[in-house]
This record gives structure tokens, sequence and C-alpha cells, in this order.
């Protein structure tokens, strides 16, 4: 099983909404809940190559981008093989 990481916002509605995926698909993932921590967002924009937009998810250590990526993956049937 792949490693799943994602950085979020507690109220961000795209955050929400790929948790709710990865959690429809039985999917473990770490979060870390950036609320308001410039220091653990800078972090997380070195990890995503600067991107700063939330949530950033992360499979295997690579950067898929944000909730939009997500679910473009998933609808184009491509999610499961980065998942498995």
């Amino acid at each position: 099983m792949s490693k799943v990481e994602i950085y979020t916002w507690q109220y961000c509605p795209f955050c929400i909404r790929a948790k709710s995926l990865l959690k429809k698909k039985n999917i473990n993932f770490t979060e870390y809940k950036i609320d308001g921590d410039e220091n653990a967002r800078a972090l997380m924009t070195e990890r995503a190559d600067g991107r700063r937009t939330l949530p950033q998810i992360f499979i295997d250590n690579e950067g898929i981008g944000g909730c939009d990526d997500l679910y473009m993956l998933e609808n184009e049937n491509k999610l499961d093989a980065l998942l498995s």
C-alpha cells in the first residue's frame, strides 16, 4: 500500500473534499493540519515545489497536487494504480 500524506486546513472545503475521496476509497493517510502554522506551510511549500495552495497531497513522497488533481486522477482511472 502506498504512503499517502495530505496537508490541510481545518475548514478548507477543498481539503475536506480530498479527504472525503480518500476515505471513500478506504485509503489510510497521514494528515498534517497546518492552520496558521507558517513554518509548517513553508515546509509543505518546499516539498510541493513552490505550491502554497491547500490541500497538497503526496503519494509515496511524490507531490500530486491538490484536490482537483486528485479527482482528475480518479476520473482518469489513474489513482488506484498510484495507490497500489
